[in-house]
């Protein structure tokens, strides 16, 4: 039996940052199918249920089109008051 590949954690998400994925896609101009790669790969989405609307996190995303892994890791570790995560959040004019 072939191991899954381990995906990343969750980016975990306060309400007001949270877009849907229509937003997703209009915010990046990529497609619908895009996103929820993304979301899998990079975890920065959730669905509470199978059938259950994705939740994703809007700067996480913001990351993620900017190729800053290494900041999107940063805020998967819950570090919100680095200049680099903050950045991501006055840029989409987000709470702390």
């Amino acid at each position: 039996m072939e191991d899954k590949p381990t995906l990343p954690a969750p980016v975990l998400m306060h309400r007001a940052e949270v877009i849907n994925i229509k937003v997703a896609v209009h915010r990046s101009g990529r497609s619908e199918r895009t996103i929820r790669d993304w979301c899998r790969i990079y975890g920065i989405g959730r669905q509470s249920a199978q059938n259950a609307p994705l939740e994703i996190s809007a700067p996480a995303l913001e990351m993620v089109l900017h190729g800053e892994y290494d900041i999107l890791e940063l805020l998967r570790r819950g570090q919100r008051d680095h200049a680099s995560v903050r950045r991501y959040f006055d840029h989409l004019g987000l709470p702390k």
